[in-house]
């Protein structure tokens, strides 16, 4: 295509217009690499300014190319989902984030335009319908995207912007009290929900873990119970002995099966996937507050804790990486405290008994010593 030149100096780049076209393209070298900029004005003043613009970037050091400028953040969103599947990670939860709420607000976006104000709109936006838990997961989701993209080879984007974290709440407090349990045990309920809250109750495994179970991951015969490696949470393996219930139990759930067959189906063979309604019913017919499965994780720990296994044995059955973790879970009530005062107190009396007994044992032979020596 033939091209009007403008004069220049070696290294400083030039404007020019091309055959039929009254806007300015801007030229100029980056690494040795050549690259052609439209401008989209028609003012020359204002295409040099723009040349200027660009060759005092790559001397700074700052140069974003025309292609990455013009990327806009819905392009980050199916990387981001092929980069979970292919790491074994869930994608369900960040694409509803998605879908529902951060692809209105950002998608339309360039990259380079998402900032401290964008992000803080945001979030401010959601505070009036959302709970800060929820908006932390929705831009942590946000910003796996930025870093993926800012990681990738060639870069989408040349900086990561600082992404906000709001306080949260929502630690739970409840805990399934033994009279309780007793009472959920005892209504008719299906053998796989019976089963599943027998797990839940005595190994404190979370809800996911239990529910991908395959038949194969109980040996009857040895009578234990495993969760393979890569299908916890911190993918660990884990293993357990079973308790007679849990093992008569699930030996009723595994009848019939295959080695691969899911371990907790319902009456129709599908697997078990949710079972909130099921659960919450329970509760209900058994005239106790809706506690969450969850909360039967908390229990199994401090029953663990009061049965006198150590937490580090108690970590390591139920899956806690840390024990900063394990701390949070707070499986200490008021009545672990009301036992802990009276064994100081029980310890107090007896070691104030002691030193008064001993004391008492002494005064006797100090007296005749002192009437000795007044003789003497």
């Amino acid at each position: 295509m033939t091209e009007k030149s403008q004069p220049r100096q070696r290294g400083t780049g030039r404007v020019f217009q091309q055959r039929g076209c009254s806007r300015w393209t801007i030229q100029y070298y980056r690494n040795g690499q050549r690259i052609r900029e439209a401008t989209g004005t028609t003012d020359k003043k204002v295409a040099l300014q723009k040349l200027r613009q660009r060759l005092g970037q790559i001397a700074n050091g700052v140069f974003v190319s025309p292609q990455v400028e013009r990327i806009r953040v819905e392009a980050l969103f199916q990387p981001y989902l092929d980069d979970l599947a292919m790491r074994g990670k869930g994608t369900r939860h960040p694409t509803r984030h998605w879908k529902l709420h951060l692809e209105p607000f950002f998608g339309w976006r360039r990259v380079l335009s998402v900032g401290t104000d964008a992000l803080n709109q945001y979030v401010n936006e959601r505070k009036e319908t959302a709970k800060p838990a929820t908006i932390n997961r929705e831009i942590a989701a946000l910003r796996g995207m930025f870093r993926l993209g800012y990681h990738s080879d060639p870069p989408k984007l040349m900086r990561l912007p600082k992404f906000p974290h709001l306080e949260e709440n929502n630690t739970r407090l409840g805990f399934m009290e033994f009279d309780q349990y007793q009472k959920i045990r005892a209504l008719d309920a299906p053998t796989w929900l019976k089963a599943l809250i027998e797990v839940y109750h005595t190994y404190g495994w979370r809800k996911r873990e239990v529910l991908s179970m395959r038949v194969r991951q109980v040996d009857f015969l040895a009578g234990d119970i495993r969760l393979d490696v890569g299908t916890t949470k911190n993918r660990d393996g884990r293993e357990a002995p079973m308790t007679e219930r849990v093992k008569a139990l699930l030996a009723e759930c595994a009848k019939g099966k295959k080695p691969d067959d899911f371990l907790f189906t319902r009456p129709n063979g599908l697997p078990v996937r949710e079972f909130r309604k099921a659960w919450r019913n329970l509760c209900d017919e058994a005239g106790l507050p809706r506690l969450l499965i969850h909360d039967l994780r908390r229990t199994a720990a401090r029953n663990l804790r009061r049965a006198g296994v150590t937490e580090g044995v108690i970590m390591k059955m139920g899956g806690w990486k840390t024990r900063s973790v394990f701390e949070r879970y707070n499986i200490t009530d008021q009545r672990d405290k009301r036992e802990a005062l009276q064994k100081l107190e029980q310890a107090q009396e007896v070691e104030f008994g002691h030193k008064v007994g001993h004391h008492s044992a002494k005064q006797p032979q100090q007296e005749s010593t002192s009437k000795e020596r007044m003789v003497n």
